[in-house]
């Protein structure tokens, strides 16, 4: 039986609104996750249950519902209140080994930080980040993870558009934000900020003494360098990297208009609503540093006593990010090419090469011994010499990823009551690094005339 805990809202007052999610009025699960509901102690409640209870039209026992507030910087600007607009978090979960994780829903209903927006979600949306973040955990990227997908009996409309409703329910290591440490930041709560800082060292980074600012951020860097050095190694562009959408966990979160790219582009932008690349796929490690500096600036309480020497702490800190992302992103395209060390020179050429070229094919094609491109000829010599170990890369460079054309055929089909693709492509997606053979309609990038591929902050 399903067994909840609500540290949260018990360790830190100020930071949450206790309310509960609205009633679906006729649920019917659409997706549910077999294997993560295991791990998580949940595979014996049954659908019919798991359909109340992760839709909003019943609350699991225990249960304490909530939805958070944040702050966060947006394309730049800063927003001291926003917070969770459309989702409620019931609460931690702890699953067989003592793991702890918290079971939000999305789509759930209004809160009071959802300015003029509905507060609830369509089928497509949420079966988007149920498909993409399902990828991302069998490619081995950190991430949040999706339960269950249910549908709500709700019409909800958008763009003047009538779509079914569905409620999303998410699981994550936790919803502590960089925007979760700028609200508080924002308003001079530092005993509050105090708080919010031993309970993410407490909650992600154990080893860490309570009270341990430095230590926080030198984690907190290490875990993202890691996450956005296997973004760029996948192609991934997440869309909207703003400071409320970077958890501390080291998780990706959030799955709005994010994509992976088919022909490699470093101003690749997929979002409609980014129109100037701020969030472009060469610009994340960029992005990382800057939203990175907005924690700093929040923790400086914590870095010294001293406010002249914890800015030169914190100056220390950011300048060295770039090199601590730099050997990440070294350290997984060394892993794409099967050397066992490093090699600057044949990573950089290989990418100035790449512009154009399907991303995941080239890499899967080298793992398979095919020769690329005339173009690349030279520099596939020069490595070839190197000795790489294919077998090691093809354990490390999918042969399927959740290419652009195979979602939106499977969400428009969904939404129109056919779960059919959505699952067969869900399959696929789920044994990334197994052989091509007889699944290659999921291996291809998108056939001419799919045209330029535009997303939507849909979830």
């Amino acid at each position: 039986m399903i067994r909840f805990d609500n540290t949260w809202l018990r360790d830190l007052p100020g930071t949450f609104l206790r309310l509960a999610p609205d009633r679906a009025p006729a649920p019917r699960m659409l997706a549910w996750n077999d294997d993560l509901a295991a791990a998580l102690g949940l595979g014996g409640i049954g659908e019919a249950l798991a359909t109340q209870w992760f839709s909003g039209a019943e609350l699991p026992p225990g249960a304490d519902c909530a939805a958070l507030a944040y702050a966060g910087h947006q394309f730049g600007g800063f927003s001291p209140q926003l917070g969770d607009g459309r989702a409620h978090l019931l609460g931690e979960v702890l699953g067989p080994d003592g793991r702890r994780f918290d079971i939000q829903l999305k789509g759930s209903g209004r809160t009071p930080f959802s300015g003029g927006g509905d507060g609830k979600a369509a089928v497509g949306p949420m079966l988007r980040e149920y498909l993409i973040s399902e990828a991302m955990a069998a490619l081995g990227v950190p991430t949040t993870r999706a339960l269950a997908v249910v549908a709500t009996g709700e019409t909800i409309w958008r763009d003047g558009q009538p779509l079914p409703g569905a409620v999303l329910a998410r699981v994550a290591a936790s919803h502590i934000r960089i925007g979760s440490f700028q609200f508080l930041a924002a308003r001079g709560e530092t005993e509050k900020l105090r708080a919010l800082l031993d309970y993410t060292i407490a909650r992600h980074y154990p080893h860490l003494a309570p009270g341990d600012g430095l230590g926080l951020f030198d984690a907190v860097t290490r875990a993202q360098a890691r996450l956005i050095a296997q973004w760029m190694g996948l192609g991934f562009v997440h869309g909207v990297m703003n400071t409320d959408n970077m958890a501390l966990s080291g998780e990706t979160i959030d799955y709005g208009p994010c994509a992976f790219v088919d022909a490699y582009a470093p101003g690749a932008v997929f979002s409609s609503i980014d129109r100037q690349g701020r969030y472009a796929l060469a610009n994340q490690p960029l992005i990382l540093g800057w939203n990175l500096a907005r924690l700093a600036e929040c923790l400086l309480p914590f870095f010294d006593a001293d406010e002249a020497r914890a800015v030169d702490l914190a100056n220390e800190r950011l300048g060295a990010i770039a090199g601590i992302y730099r050997d990440a992103f070294l350290a997984v395209m060394a892993a794409k090419l099967g050397l066992a060390v490093p090699d600057a020179g044949v990573i950089d050429d290989l990418l100035a090469l790449m512009p154009g070229q399907d991303w995941t094919g080239t890499f899967r094609g080298l793992s398979e011994g095919r020769a690329l491109a005339p173009a690349f000829a030279a520099w596939q010599a020069r490595w070839q010499a190197m000795g790489p170990d294919l077998a090691a890369m093809r354990a490390v460079n999918p042969a399927v990823i959740p290419r652009n054309h195979l979602v939106e055929a499977a969400l428009q089909a969904a939404t129109t009551g056919d779960m059919a693709p959505f699952e067969a492509l869900l399959a696929e997606l789920r044994r990334p690094y197994a052989p091509a053979t007889g699944r290659e309609a999921f291996t291809l990038p998108a056939p001419e005339g799919f045209g330029d591929y535009v997303t939507f902050c849909g979830t």
